[in-house]
């Protein structure tokens, strides 16, 4: 059997699935970019959560500590509520990310801290931790960050909580390349 020509022609002419082909072939490089927009808007809700979560472990040591005589908070593990560290971390896992959030090591940090002329917290004593509460500034004033003061410096605690990221798409989206853990502060003042 030679060459058809006339059934060669027509196999050239039938367009039939082309826009099938010229599909599939345009699907794979959709994919990508839609499953790095769906990681990322994932990875900015995660982090809003983990915002939530630190703001409500302060918040939740504010309502714990009876600023008239139980501060410094950090000075026992039972000087403000039943535990201060349990208080916390119940606080934090409250949100939508559950147990996946963690109080960092070291976390809560309590100092006494005075405002500067910028409106930046300048630490004048030593900060302290559960069991190592900080040390007051003797004398105890602002006067050290701004002359002449005699503004007694103001009790400030913080919470650092953590929560480690894993993109939905992994090894096609480009959030692999975000930040992981997500890591935030918060502050309160409790006094």
């Amino acid at each position: 059997m030679g060459f058809q020509a006339p059934r060669f022609r027509r196999f050239l002419g039938d367009s039939k699935g082309a826009a099938a082909a010229e599909f599939v072939l345009w699907l794979g490089l959709l994919i990508i970019p839609m499953a790095s927009a769906v990681d990322v808007g994932i990875y900015a809700f995660q982090k809003m959560q983990v915002e939530m979560a630190s703001q409500a472990a302060v918040q939740a040591a504010w309502k714990a500590c009876d600023t008239a005589g139980k501060l410094p908070a950090t000075k026992t593990a039972t000087n403000c509520g039943a535990d201060l560290t349990t208080t916390i971390t119940t606080a934090a896992q409250s949100t939508s990310l559950g147990t996946g959030v963690t109080i960092a090591s070291g976390s809560p940090v309590e100092g006494y801290y005075c405002t500067a002329a910028d409106n930046t917290l300048q630490l004048v004593g030593a900060t302290g931790v559960i069991g190592s509460p900080p040390t007051k500034p003797s004398p105890f004033t602002c006067a050290t960050v701004v002359a002449g003061s005699t503004i007694a410096p103001g009790d400030y605690l913080q919470v650092t909580v953590s929560y480690s990221y894993a993109p939905v798409f992994s090894g096609v989206s480009i959030a692999e390349l975000l930040t992981t853990p997500i890591t935030k502060t918060a502050w309160t003042r409790l006094g």
